[in-house]
Parts: structure tokens; C-alpha cells; sequence
């Protein structure tokens, strides 16, 4: 086996996390803010003495040193199904770190160890557990099916050095993956870039143009969900994304569960025209990642991938936190406005 990849590292100091608290998007709340909050999983702008996430030097383990750590939840016993599973499991099975529940194993190849089971010892949760073992993830990760094995590696390496980062300092698990990627062997990098690279991206968004949207809260690393009874409020310059069954996401981690995006009225259109043509202000996004958003040779597919990841990209690139020649220079003029509508249309296409 190969020793650990020596990197170079960049270290992030921020402040230890003070408190966990979900918080509410209600009718009044401001929309008009600089940076696009709601992709991080946050409902409102990053103000002095916010929670950020927990310092993460060298020697920490991703987890639970990098990471926020939600209170226990009760095991209460409940053998729960999904429609076409064979399996059942438990809230607390479905979510264990070091081998979370595999609901449908027919639907991808074996998984390798660190897919399945991360490593225990040095607190690499499994790949599975964020991402799911079909790759699909959710909106506050990202969705790694279908990935270029070469581009996942070189992602791995930008986190190993720091070239990736979340401009926003209270999305801690941006700090965890990073973490990760700097205990990874060769060998296990490399088994799961091969494995993700495997499996065909699948339609996980439905997009849907709309003036208002559903009232939500955030969990601990910024799932946002419905609040069950509340009036829809107005969507304003934003994007509202929750998924389609709350409970089998959110509770059972239902793999073949994705997502509602509630974009602004009009941004498909807009976003085709400026992804189709970069208009004066960028270059088509079609020229590098294809007519169809699928990807092209080691560039990624971005069609059908959640809005809140391809903004948290966007916004990145935008603040230089996420380092890319290529793109940098592409994000430069773009508003927070064209940004939306790019990600509304990339996410309304049918992979």
C-alpha cells in the first residue's frame, strides 16, 4: 500500500463552533443579499459571532474534529422500508458513519472499502454516507456519479492543497472532505474515483419557475426542508431547494429520492441563452461541458446536478476560494442574477 500523498497544505483558521441551530425562512426575510447564502445551506448573510465551522489542522480526524456533530438521535427501534428494497433499517443503521445503509445494492457495482465503510480509525466516515453508494448525493454535498476519474482526483488533490475551499466558513463539511482527501491512500483515491466514474448520472432535480416557494428550516450541515403547515413565501433572487420526499431523505437516506429546485420565473430561458451563447459577459458553458451540460472527455457533466452545488461552485470560483484557471476568468463578470440562471437551466436538463 502507498503511503499518504505528502501535499503541500493550506490551513484555515477559523473560530470552534459555539452552537448548533436550525433556523427558519419566513414571510419578511431579507433576499436581497450579496452572496448566495441559500446554496450553503444558510437562510440568512454570514454576520459577526455566526457559528463557522470547528478548526480542522493537520493532525485532526475528519470526523469529528472537522465536522459539526449533531446531537444523538434515540434509537427507537423502527425497522423502516423503501418502496422496492428488500432491506429494512433503522433511522440510526441508515446513517451510521463507518457502513451506512445500502437500501439498493443492485444499483451499482460492489463498492470498495472506502466507499462502503471509510476508515474508522482515523475518522474518514464512508463515501456512502454523504454521497450515497449510487453517487447521487444531496443538495448540501455533491453528487460524484458519472465524474471523470481524472477530474475526481484532481479534485482531491485541490482539497489536499487548499486550491478548494468554501467561500462561506460555516459550511463545514467543505473542511471534512478536505480532510479526508489528505488521509486517502493512492490506492483508495483511486478505487473511488473508478467506482463514482462507473455509474451514469441519473435525473435527480425536477426544476420548477415560480414566484413563491415553500417556507423551509436548515439542518446541521444545511438540508433545507419544508416547514409542514406553513404559507409559501415569496422566492425573490434566490433558488429554494428541498427534496421531493423530506422524510425518506432526510430520515432514511433514500438514494433513489431527489430533489424540487423553485428557481425564479424566466431564469431557464435566460440561463439557456447565456449558457448557449455566454452573451458579453462569459463564454458558452456548452463549449467546454458539452451541448447537453454532459460532459466532455475529463470536463464535468453539469446537467441535472443540484442548483445549491452549482452555485456553491460558481460563488467560489467567484471569490477565489476555489481555484481554476479555466473558469475564473469565465465567472468574473457574472452577477449573482446570471449565476441563478445558469444553475436553473444546467439543473433542469435531463441527463
Amino acid at each position: 500500500m502507498s503511503q499518504r500523498r505528502k501535499k503541500r497544505v493550506t490551513r484555515i483558521l477559523i473560530p470552534p463552533m459555539s452552537a448548533l441551530a436550525a433556523v427558519c425562512l419566513l414571510p419578511g426575510a431579507d433576499t436581497k443579499r450579496t452572496a448566495p447564502d441559500w446554496a450553503y445551506g444558510y437562510l440568512k448573510p454570514l454576520s459577526p459571532g455566526d457559528t463557522v465551522g470547528p478548526p480542522c489542522p493537520p493532525a485532526a480526524k475528519p470526523y469529528p474534529d472537522c465536522a459539526y456533530v449533531p446531537a444523538p438521535v434515540p434509537e427507537d427501534g423502527v425497522k423502516r422500508e423503501l418502496p422496492g428494497a428488500a432491506a429494512r433499517y433503522t433511522r440510526n443503521e441508515a446513517y451510521f458513519d463507518y457502513g451506512p445503509a445500502d437500501w439498493y445494492p443492485g444499483d451499482h457495482p460492489p463498492m470498495p472499502e472506502i466507499v462502503a465503510k471509510g476508515k474508522p480509525a482515523a475518522g474518514v466516515r464512508a463515501c456512502a454516507l454523504c454521497h450515497f453508494p449510487n453517487g447521487q448525493g444531496k443538495m448540501e454535498n455533491g453528487s460524484v456519479a458519472g465524474l471523470p476519474a481524472a477530474y475526481f482526483l484532481q479534485q482531491l488533490t485541490a482539497f489536499t492543497t487548499g486550491a478548494r475551499r468554501s467561500a462561506d466558513p460555516r459550511k463545514a463539511n467543505t473542511n471534512e472532505m478536505a480532510q479526508i482527501a489528505r488521509l486517502l491512500t493512492d490506492e483508495e483515491a483511486k478505487a473511488a474515483a473508478n467506482y463514482f466514474a462507473s455509474m451514469k448520472w441519473r435525473p435527480w432535480v425536477r426544476v420548477v419557475e415560480t414566484e413563491t416557494a415553500p417556507a423551509v428550516r436548515s439542518t446541521t450541515n444545511g438540508l433545507f426542508l419544508p416547514i409542514a403547515g406553513a404559507a409559501p413565501i415569496p422566492l425573490g433572487q434566490r433558488i429554494i431547494e428541498v427534496p421531493e420526499n423530506p422524510e425518506r431523505t432526510d430520515v432514511m437516506r433514500d438514494p433513489r429520492s431527489g430533489f424540487i429546485a423553485y428557481v425564479p420565473a424566466g431564469s431557464i430561458a435566460r440561463g439557456e441563452a447565456l449558457a448557449k451563447t455566454g452573451g458579453d459577459k462569459t463564454k458558452a458553458c456548452i463549449t467546454c461541458h458539452g451541448q447537453d451540460l454532459l460532459g466532455r472527455g475529463n470536463v464535468p457533466g453539469i446537467a441535472g446536478r443540484t442548483t445549491s452545488y452549482l452555485m456553491r461552485q460558481l460563488w467560489d470560483i467567484h471569490q477565489g476560494t476555489r481555484k481554476s484557471q479555466i473558469m475564473a476568468p469565465l465567472v468574473e463578470k457574472l452577477e449573482i442574477e446570471d449565476m441563478i440562471d445558469l444553475v436553473a437551466y444546467a439543473a433542469s436538463r435531463m441527463p
